[in-house]
């Protein structure tokens, strides 16, 4: 069976499924999407947030890039896929919560600790992309200077979390949503080998294993 024809059995079906659980299921979606979560995921293929979640459709609205990366805002004339989505995200869906949702054994993050020249010529748009994170790879190789490269890598995938919530109140709509109650942010790992998931806890600036107590509000 070819990976397209797998893909295409896989849609119908959870479309058959669905369908037969709740019939008006898809009717009700077409006419408005209202999700409560917005997620900011990597694109690979590893981790995909609804799945992890086991979120259903209209559940949550879903941003995924290399390295699970939020830009800072800047209102100028190129295109930004992400900050277009962050802006129609919080001020048209109003969503609740943002999640930045990083994982183990992220192939960008590993691409900017080891500064491959490689990937300069083979990869443009992955190291210009990942010159967001340069924060915490330099973080990374000042608290871990002599580590071994996976220890490295844990660390700065764990930064890269960081970057993002940091860049994500450059946005006044965020940074305004934030200050009234109306919106909150928060900074997920996932560790890929484990299957454990952390929160990251600004008040103790680090990353613990998420437990049912965690999640609060």
């Amino acid at each position: 069976m070819s990976a397209f024809r797998k893909f295409v059995n896989g849609f119908l079906a959870f479309q058959k499924n669905s369908q037969a659980a709740d019939p008006e299921l898809f009717a009700r979606l077409s006419l408005k999407q209202k999700p409560p979560c917005m997620v900011i995921g990597c694109c690979d293929s590893r981790v995909d947030p609804a799945i992890l979640s086991r979120a259903a459709p209209g559940e949550l609205f879903i941003v995924r890039n290399v390295a699970n990366l939020t830009p800072p805002y800047e209102p100028d004339t190129h295109y930004h896929s992400t900050s277009a989505a962050l802006e129609f995200g919080v001020t048209s869906l109003e969503v609740e919560y943002i999640i930045v949702l990083g994982h183990a054994h992220c192939g960008g993050v590993r691409a900017l600790l080891t500064n491959d020249p490689n990937i300069d010529e083979t990869h443009p748009f992955i190291s210009r992309w990942m010159r967001l994170a340069e924060p915490a790879r330099r973080k990374t190789l000042m608290v871990l200077p002599d580590a071994p490269v996976d220890e490295q890598a844990s660390f700065c995938e764990k930064e890269v979390v960081k970057v993002s919530l940091n860049n994500l109140m450059t946005f006044p709509c965020i940074a305004e949503g934030v200050a009234v109650g109306r919106l909150k942010l928060r900074g997920l790992y996932f560790d890929l080998g484990t299957g454990t998931l952390f929160l990251y806890k600004p008040d103790k600036d680090c990353f613990d294993p998420i437990g049912p107590d965690d999640v609060g509000d």
